[in-house]
């Protein structure tokens, strides 16, 4: 970050004076008298605060203000004046002033303000690179027609505070999506709070989402709070909800109705505004079946279900996941990125991949580490189940053969499932109609209303 200041003001004496004081200050300091001359010298070189007189000769400070905002820079400034009122400070703060502070200038109060100008911009780009980093590490790679329409669904839902259930094989990314619909969510600057239930003891669990007082029970020596406290006005996101006890699910069905609970040992009712996200690799209809999980508190998750796609279904994604998993990990490991030949590629392809896109990030990772050449070919690839049976692509001689049977079958299923209405699949799959309708065609799927007409 930079600790460079612009001082802007066309009185030498106080232009002086201030860069003096900076200097000394362990600063590095500039000093121009207009606001012009203050535009040219931020696109000669960054600088980290910009202290700027309000009346200046030709352009006025709040105009350079708004001009440097309108080029891209990010410096933190401090408007000065000797003629200060609310008015001229409130326009400075809506054009993105850090402070506003009037003349005759105190050089303790203007040291201290560049100082804390200084620090909440070094905060303000820590978070922003911060927040870059979970984007990148939660991106998700992909571009079947499962993965575009996984995409535009959570589009969709996350603006809302819809309950959502997410379902999906173990590896399958079903965390990675509960935080994409967070970040795009109306709660995105809130946390994203999680709870793994099948990590958490029995007889820590209860205490865990919902806290518990001092003395509560044996060890609880200081008050605690659970995480639907701390997901209040965020997202709570419960991870492998159908493995919690019968008791428990009671309890948190009850929150669901609610919106309040009582932490352990205590009887005092907390109301929360939780938003929650579910997950689960077990097929809860059959769990219900069985007794092993309340069919009212899957009713109350299941508002939006997602059902994600185990990695076998879209096989086509594999080139690009190898290819991200690749980058990723020897960027982090301080490697040259792997070249893996089309014979590698079609080994992957043609693996079913049990354990997902988890299963093929180490087995990427395994390669970046333990493999000294950069060429990878297919008998270089570590062991990776070879013994299984074979992705259903395999059966089929070509590439192109192979992406049309899993396109055929894609789209049939959700015809089926919106009912027979080409319009309806469309909007599931999160494509265009008329796309869809050629895409029909030219893979032989009969439109029963064409067929209806034809009659």
């Amino acid at each position: 970050m930079s600790d460079s200041i612009l001082i802007v003001d066309d009185e030498r004496g106080i232009r002086e004076t201030l860069r003096g004081v900076m200097e000394d200050e362990g600063f590095t300091a500039d000093a121009v008298a207009t606001g012009e001359d203050c535009l040219k010298a931020l696109d000669r070189k960054p600088y980290g605060c910009v202290l700027l007189d309000v009346w200046l000769p030709g352009i006025d400070g709040l105009e350079t203000l708004k001009q440097l905002r309108a080029a891209g820079s990010d410096a933190a400034v401090v408007i000065i004046s000797g003629h200060g009122n609310v008015e001229t400070a409130v326009r400075a703060t809506k054009l993105g002033a850090f402070d506003f502070i009037e003349k005759p200038l105190s050089i303790e109060k203007t040291v201290l303000v560049v100082r804390n100008a200084l620090r909440q911009r070094q905060l303000e780009l820590m978070n922003a690179d911060l927040t870059a980093e979970l984007a990148e590490e939660y991106v998700m790679v992909g571009e079947s027609v499962a993965m575009r329409a996984l995409r535009q669904q959570i589009a969709v839902a996350a603006p809302t505070d819809g309950r959502i259930l997410i379902s999906g094989e173990s590896g399958t990314g079903k965390e990675l999506v509960a935080r994409a619909i967070h970040s795009q969510s109306r709660r995105s600057g809130a946390p994203f709070v999680e709870v793994n239930s099948a990590a958490i003891p029995e007889e820590l669990i209860e205490s865990e989402l919902f806290g518990h007082v001092k003395g509560a029970f044996t060890g609880a020596t200081s008050p605690k709070k659970g995480k639907f406290e701390l997901a209040d006005g965020a997202t709570l996101f419960l991870d492998e909800v159908g493995d919690m006890s019968g008791s428990l699910q009671a309890k948190v069905l009850r929150v669901l109705e609610e919106q309040r609970f009582e932490p352990v040992g205590s009887s005092a009712a907390i109301d929360v505004d939780v938003r929650i996200i579910a997950a689960t690799n077990k097929r809860l209809d059959l769990e219900i079946e069985q007794g092993k999980f309340r069919a009212d508190l899957y009713y109350r998750l299941n508002v939006i279900p997602f059902e994600l796609p185990p990695l076998r279904e879209r096989y086509e994604d594999i080139p690009l996941l190898v290819e991200h998993f690749n980058l990723k990990f020897s960027q982090a490991y301080g490697k040259e990125p792997k070249l893996f030949s089309a014979e590698a590629l079609a080994d992957l392809q043609n693996y079913s991949w049990p354990g997902n896109v988890r299963e093929l990030r180490n087995t990427i990772e395994r390669v970046v580490i333990m493999h000294p050449a950069r060429s990878v070919n297919a008998g270089d690839l570590p062991p990776h189940g070879k013994e299984e049976p074979p992705a259903a692509s395999f059966r089929f001689p070509s590439f192109k053969e192979a992406t049309d049977a899993y396109h055929r079958e894609f789209i049939q299923k959700k015809i089926t499932e919106a009912e027979g209405n080409v319009s309806r699949a469309a909007e599931l799959m999160g494509v265009d109609r008329s796309h869809l309708y050629r895409r029909m065609r030219a893979l032989g799927i009969p439109n029963r209303g064409e067929r209806s007409g034809a009659s």
